[in-house]
């Protein structure tokens, strides 16, 4: 299992930016479909503290909402 989670739904152009910018640095994740299953809604939930935003990437400690190039 990688250390970077990310949260994504489909059809999604900012999770598919950020897949292919951990990809080009070579960074190994695992993905999360937020429309798969309460649980993982609830999971994503809790790391945006209630946003209903996508993607999410968890990475330890640290969460990153939305995704713009960085």
């Amino acid at each position: 299992m990688a250390n970077v989670k990310i949260y994504t739904k489909p059809g999604c152009p900012y999770c598919a930016a950020a897949k292919e910018d951990l990809v080009k640095r070579g960074i190994a994740y695992d993905e999360f479909d937020v429309t798969s299953t309460k649980k993982i809604a609830g999971e994503a939930l809790s790391h945006s503290k209630g946003q209903r935003i996508v993607p999410i990437i968890v990475s330890g400690t640290e969460v990153k909402l939305g995704f713009n190039g960085g």
